[in-house]
């Protein structure tokens, strides 16, 4: 089985393309970051979900982002919004999909895994900068450049399976690859239970997702 660098965040998004992965055969070695956010029930249940879609291997890296702020997710002085706005929210934590990707990359050297697999959706997404196309196109050329591996011409992919995705499109796919989305969290203030706010842009987004799919919401809701 050939290697696989999945960033797995523990939401919904995330644990369908792990599930993608190994549907493809890949022996996935999972990689979450502890970057200061707001909770830590969505790397237990990165955890929890690593384990029951059979990764070969889980790790958390420390690197606290909260160090900077700037973010609703980092910092305890910016609230999280109940609606969205307009532009880029205060949800969007600074370069945090460039950071995340070059710590993954640096595993996948190791591994000698020539894949990386991350779930950023440029269709049903908050509008954060680094979840678009351009984006991921540009890192691949970077880390072609920036790597033994991709300087010798061992060629290295950014795999994006949901970027041209509707949420409804991706909770189907990841039904049909035996994602159990209760054990999801997306919430962006969960409580220590793992449990949604339901009022916040991803509890929104997921929410959305289950209606236009068709499918009863499986998500854990505060009281």
């Amino acid at each position: 089985m050939k290697n696989a660098l999945v960033l797995l965040s523990g939401g919904m998004d995330s644990a369908t393309v792990l599930a993608l992965a190994r549907a493809e055969g890949f022996a996935c070695h999972c990689l979450s970051v502890r970057y200061g956010q707001r909770h830590s029930a969505e790397l237990a249940a990165a955890a929890e979900l690593a384990h029951s879609l059979g990764a070969a291997d889980h790790r958390v890296v420390d690197l606290n982002l909260g160090l900077f702020g700037g973010s609703a997710l980092t910092d305890d002085s910016i609230q999280v919004p109940d609606q969205r706005s307009e532009g880029i929210p205060v949800t969007y934590v600074p370069a945090r999909n460039t950071v995340f990707l070059a710590v993954a990359l640096a595993w996948a050297e190791v591994l000698q895994a020539r894949d990386l697999f991350i779930g950023v959706n440029a269709v049903d997404y908050s509008g954060y900068p680094d979840c678009r196309p351009e984006f991921i196109q540009a890192f691949e050329t970077l880390a072609n450049l920036a790597t033994k591996a991709g300087v010798e011409g061992d060629r290295i992919r950014i795999r994006t399976p949901l970027i041209h995705l509707t949420k409804a499109e991706i909770i189907r796919r990841g039904i049909g690859a035996g994602v159990d989305f209760s054990r999801t969290v997306s919430c962006y203030s969960a409580d220590s239970q793992g449990r949604a706010c339901g009022t916040c842009d991803a509890c929104h987004l997921r929410a959305k997702g289950f209606a236009d799919a068709g499918i009863a919401d499986v998500t854990r809701y505060q009281p």
